[in-house]
């Protein structure tokens, strides 16, 4: 029979976590993700896995990483102000090539801001808060059962890709109760890092392949190499070459932006003969879909794109809509972060709008209905 719980978005994110087989959690107790953290310390000791509670977010993600490097799949949890102080360590897993899961479930911020209130407030950070050029992957769930389901994805990536990924819950996401169905492991497709084919002497630890990811050997097993945050040639070591600066940087980009058709996923609804399209992510697209339902009843022919990965951007589906509808409507719980990445996709500076609230309220459906009435609307502040 099939195995159907009633949980909150972060104990799907456990669940989800022990289908992908999580191996290592290292974490420290933040709003609104702390259920994560208190599910796996119970959950992993009982699945031969293995539970650190760190002193601070920073050595929390060290920790991770140096899991990571030893063959582990490793999570750590955070939000908030924590997810600011995992960044220059985050910078460093992209630059190793050290696969790691990081959750940030959103708060309103900055600084302490509302600890127990929703926010989308991260995306930008996820995208660009460690420096320098890079590419990332960040998932959005906007259900408990998402939540589920794209942890499990998560994971899958970071370790196909060789890279850190961040799951964005935010504290709707995480906090609510929903039926979730939990598959059976062996419904569950799972990926796990490519090992190297060569002997230890022979062993280039960042000699990539044709899908431009090296085969990674794990700490411990008999293979020793260098891991830096410095640009770095094959071998791991760094010589201050502008060469093999540019190859890595362009490598570690293009595995990630190269590959955007098995990365990126998104729902629609109602897109077929949409004049109006509805571009939400995370807990907002249940509002969004609520409005786009409620709208078609009256007639009114529009739809909505739910973008489950955040990072990379869906440019090829945003650009469809580009071409197809009159208005684009982008609700977000920040003052806007993603709806740039729309507009620069757009005809017509008139023709996104947004919806913005931070607050720590939700933005409810009827705000999304009038805006879809107030369809000629070029004013993105919608209230």
């Amino acid at each position: 029979m099939d195995n159907f719980k009633f949980l909150q978005g972060n104990e799907a994110c456990v669940e989800g976590a022990m289908l992908a087989g999580i191996q290592f959690f290292a974490g420290y107790p933040i709003t609104p993700s702390s259920e994560i953290m208190e599910g796996l310390a119970e959950r992993l000791p009982q699945n031969g896995g293995k539970f650190i509670q760190m002193e601070d977010e920073i050595s929390s993600i060290a920790a991770a990483i140096g899991a990571s490097l030893t063959g582990k799949k490793a999570l750590t949890a955070t939000s908030g102000p924590g997810f600011s102080l995992k960044q220059e360590n985050l910078g460093f897993a992209i630059m190793g090539e050290v696969p790691i899961v990081v959750v940030d479930v959103q708060r309103v911020g900055p600084s302490t801001g509302l600890p127990t209130s929703p926010s989308q407030g991260d995306v930008m950070q996820a995208k660009w808060g460690t420096h320098g050029d890079h590419a990332i992957i960040a998932l959005a769930p906007s259900s408990v059962q998402e939540s589920l389901e794209l942890t499990v994805k998560a994971f899958n990536l970071a370790e196909k890709y060789r890279t850190p990924v961040i799951l964005l819950l935010d504290e709707i996401v995480g906090h609510m109760r929903e039926k979730v169905r939990i598959p059976a492991v062996e419904e569950i497709e799972t990926k796990d890092r490519k090992k190297p084919s060569v002997a230890p002497q022979d062993y280039e630890p960042f000699a990539a392949d044709e899908d431009l990811v090296p085969p990674m050997a794990s700490f411990g097993d008999g293979y020793r190499y260098h891991v830096t945050g410095l640009f770095h040639d094959e071998t791991g070591f760094p010589h201050g070459k502008a060469e093999d600066a540019d190859r890595l940087g362009r490598r570690l980009h293009q595995k990630i932006e190269g590959n955007r058709d098995e990365i990126v996923e998104y729902e629609s609804w109602e897109l077929e003969d949409a004049e109006i399209a509805v571009v939400a992510y995370g807990s907002v697209t249940r509002s969004a879909l609520t409005a786009v339902k409620a709208a078609r009843e009256e007639g009114i022919k529009v739809g909505l794109l739910q973008l489950k990965t955040i990072w990379p951007f869906a440019q090829e589906e945003i650009k469809e809509l580009v071409n197809q509808v009159d208005k684009i409507i982008v609700p977000e719980l920040n003052l806007g972060q993603l709806i740039g990445e729309v507009e620069r996709l757009s005809n017509l500076e008139e023709q996104v709008v947004g919806i913005n609230r931070i607050d720590g309220e939700l933005i409810k459906p009827a705000t999304i209905i009038e805006a879809i009435k107030e369809g000629s609307e070029s004013n993105g502040d919608f209230r």
